[in-house]
């Protein structure tokens, strides 16, 4: 009896420091459904009753050093796994580095199709049963797709018209906002066709368009490219309303940025438009880059600025808003939400506040208007806002 006791007590202790938990003193359930079913060592009083203590020992020694092998084997396969990771973590850097196009893509990010499978042929499938979809051709051979939202007082006259009655509607009084979209989707991406809605309801038109390299655009994007496609539907634009007409720009996110250089470039050759309006700005990509949730595990490894952001000046990607705003002499309108965690919102302000110090704007009104965290506008959702047509008024 004392022997089986003893037995049993060292099976609990075996069973403890294994990691193993039983329902009772003496359950066979004590070592789990193995130990009813392995031969040899068993929790069982009369099981272990039966046992000399040569064959107790040797039973007790197979058993636990078979579960150390299989703790052994997972502890194992962890740092397995564990070393995998960190040299994934540490060649990332390196790879950017000799491959800076990689950087390039993610600041892009123009092969994210959001929504998959639309059709930008038709807007109408979006809501927009008075937008127009046309192909503009910035340079020779190169396709940009266009989309012309009439002022929603047309919404009736609109339907089933073609192009030549969407071009006839720049002649009326409404004015034009030419919208800059941000990276990644394309110009029937949700936020930005709700945010057409509205502008529309408010009577303007609303042309916008995808970049090189965006949606059914043609080429390849660079922050050239982008600004120089900008100019040439701003251009166009203005061949179609003329010169009397208000014609706005309207930029989000990293549009923001092309909308600055758009704007810098007007204005250095003396047509400067009638306002800009930058919704979830930047002061440049370097320190957006390192407020980007996606540079969240990096932004505190040393080199960081060497292995990325050198990556996108060797790309010529900069959108320097924060330079753009000293050559820029038009009204100057900003808007962002506190709770922003794309694009910070001290970031935007940072921008206002160098923008109503710079000279060229002297004269011109600078606003800038937050959006409290509790609204929940985030990165895209402005256009929720009930104040938004009492502020663009």
């Amino acid at each position: 009896r004392q022997w089986t006791q003893l037995a049993v007590i060292t099976c609990e202790i075996s069973c403890a420091l294994i990691g193993r938990r039983g329902s009772g003193f003496g359950s066979a359930a004590l070592c789990g459904s193995r130990c009813r079913n392995t031969e040899g060592l068993g929790c069982h009083p009369l099981r272990l009753s039966s046992l000399s203590p040569v064959r107790f020992a040797a039973s007790l020694r197979r058993h636990v050093c078979a579960d150390a092998s299989r703790a052994l084997g997972l502890v194992g396969k962890i740092k397995r796994i564990f070393l995998v990771l960190m040299i994934i973590y540490v060649s990332i850097p390196f790879i950017v580095k000799i491959f800076p196009s990689i950087q390039a893509k993610l600041v892009f990010l123009n092969f994210v199709r959001v929504p998959f499978f639309i059709d930008l042929k038709r807007p109408q499938d979006h809501g927009l049963n008075h937008t127009h979809n046309f192909y503009l051709e910035p340079e020779s051979g190169l396709k940009a797709g266009v989309w012309h939202t009439v002022p929603a007082q047309m919404w009736r006259e609109a339907q089933g018209k073609d192009s030549n009655w969407y071009l006839s509607t720049f002649s009326s009084s409404h004015p034009v906002i030419l919208y800059l979209h941000g990276n990644a989707g394309t110009r029937g991406g949700d936020h930005r066709v709700q945010l057409y809605k509205v502008l529309s309801s408010l009577g303007y038109h609303v042309v916008t368009f995808d970049y090189r390299g965006w949606g059914d655009s043609e080429g390849s994007p660079s922050e050239g490219g982008m600004t120089s496609d900008a100019l040439f539907v701003y251009d166009w634009l203005k061949q179609q309303i003329g010169k009397t007409k208000p014609l706005y720009i309207w930029g989000h996110s990293l549009g923001t940025g092309v909308a600055t250089n758009l704007v810098r470039w007007l204005c250095d050759r003396g047509n400067p438009p009638d306002a800009l309006i930058l919704e979830s700005p930047f002061t440049n990509i370097r320190e957006e880059a390192k407020c980007h949730p996606f540079s969240m595990v990096y932004r505190y490894l040393p080199g960081f600025d060497w292995f990325f952001l050198d990556a996108l000046t060797a790309n010529n990607i900069r959108f320097a808003s924060d330079e753009n705003v000293n050559h820029i002499s038009c009204p100057m309108l900003i808007l962002h939400a506190e709770d922003d965690t794309v694009v910070p919102f001290y970031l935007g302000k940072k921008l206002y506040s160098m923008a109503s110090r710079s000279q060229s704007l002297t004269g011109h009104k600078v606003q800038f208007v937050p959006f409290p965290a509790s609204l929940g506008y985030k990165h895209k959702f402005i256009y929720r806002s009930p104040e938004l047509p009492s502020i663009l008024r």
